[in-house]
């Protein structure tokens, strides 16, 4: 299924995984974010900017090797996953809408591992519904002025720019949704706490907050009005990403109950002997594989510029609830210890109960395979 330099690929971000995210990982856990040498690291193993082209300062590779990238991360630690996320959700969108001068100004330093980057459109009043959104953008001169406020946003804490959806009121009154790029340090640009969450707690979440915030007109993502065009570019691309952090988070799962079913005695053998135990493996390790075949489609299809939008989505629905379900049966097999701090179990089971709700929603995957199949 894979070529050498997937396997490649492969295999190094795998021993990169094992041999420096897993050792942050208690540190992450505690503080909210995975070390700055950390960043580090993944920049100069060529991680953070993988399909980034060269002459923005990233590897020029294929969108197929970002998601084998993501996978193995995920295997290991799915609160690591923000720290490459970010490249697919506001990377994207400028790399496909965005002019030469916020290619060099923008992607670079995101590719090098030096700025760290958030993309912004979801709010308080509107998740999936993104027709409701509320935060405005009113033109004086050659600024736009932008007020407004964003919920749940990946990397808020950190991030030194965002990707900033807004709706530009028109002299008719109509609105023209556009997105703007947003440096952190812009006055008027703050962010709310640091949210406390089920899972994800190496990953910072937060608000971020506009109050008349002005950013100059060159920094408009595509065209006013264009925004919608701007969200589309990464959608496909986000949805898939998503569903290599579930699958790698499944594999994780999956790696630990086999290893623990080998190594628990329960009526003088391993529970691994147990027909029972067997049976679950088994089953979750094909529903595992088949999401996999079907995620690295959808990435394959990217790369060859086809509509993957309905594939993405299958994807994302299918790994998303898989990925529950895995947790759910191997924290099973760990009986209590399974539900203790200090297993892996327990906060990869924290971990993937996002799976079903971010960057859309079960329901909205549902929604976009039966408008496919159903007209």
């Amino acid at each position: 299924m894979l070529d050498k330099k997937h396997q490649m690929i492969q295999q190094l971000t795998r021993e990169f995984a094992v041999n420096e995210i897993e050792p942050c990982i208690d540190y992450a856990e505690e503080h909210g974010e995975f070390p700055d040498e950390l960043w580090e690291k993944a920049a100069r193993y060529g991680f953070m900017g993988c399909c980034i082209p060269e002459e923005y300062g990233g590897q020029g590779g294929d969108f197929f090797s970002s998601i084998i990238m993501m996978e193995q991360i995920c295997r290991t630690a799915v609160g690591a996953a923000s720290m490459f996320m970010a490249n697919s959700l506001s990377g994207m969108p400028i790399l496909k809408c965005g002019t030469e001068e916020q290619k060099q100004k923008y992607l670079r330093p995101v590719a090098e591992g030096k700025k760290r980057c958030a993309f912004a459109l979801t709010e308080p009043g509107a998740g999936s519904d993104t027709g409701a959104l509320s935060t405005t953008a009113r033109q004086d001169g050659d600024h736009f002025i932008l007020n407004g406020r964003k919920t749940f946003i990946t990397l808020g804490p950190t991030c030194d720019w965002a990707v900033v959806f807004a709706n530009v009121i028109r002299d008719d009154g109509k609105k023209a949704l556009t997105a703007f790029i947003v440096e952190a340090d812009t006055p008027g640009f703050s962010r709310g706490k640091r949210e406390k969450k089920l899972g994800l707690h190496a990953s910072g979440t937060c608000d971020l907050i506009f109050d008349d915030v002005r950013v100059p007109k060159e920094n408009i993502l595509g065209t006013v009005g264009g925004g919608w065009r701007v969200a589309g570019s990464g959608l496909s691309a986000g949805r898939i990403n998503v569903s290599s952090q579930a699958l790698g988070g499944a594999q994780g799962c999956l790696d630990e109950a086999v290893k623990y079913a080998g190594e628990r005695v329960q009526f003088g053998k391993p529970i691994a002997k147990f027909q029972n135990t067997r049976f679950k493996i088994a089953e979750m390790d094909a529903k595992i594989e088949a999401g996999r075949r079907l995620i690295y489609s959808a990435a394959q299809m990217v790369d060859r510029g086809e509509d993957a939008l309905l594939q993405a989505s299958r994807a994302k629905y299918y790994m998303s609830e898989v990925a529950n379900e895995v947790a759910y049966k191997c924290l099973q097999i760990h009986g209590g210890y399974g539900y203790m701090e200090g297993f892996a179990i327990e906060r990869f089971y924290r971990d993937l109960r996002i799976m079903p709700v971010y960057e859309g929603t079960s329901e909205v995957q549902l929604m976009v395979i039966s408008s496919a199949i159903m007209k």
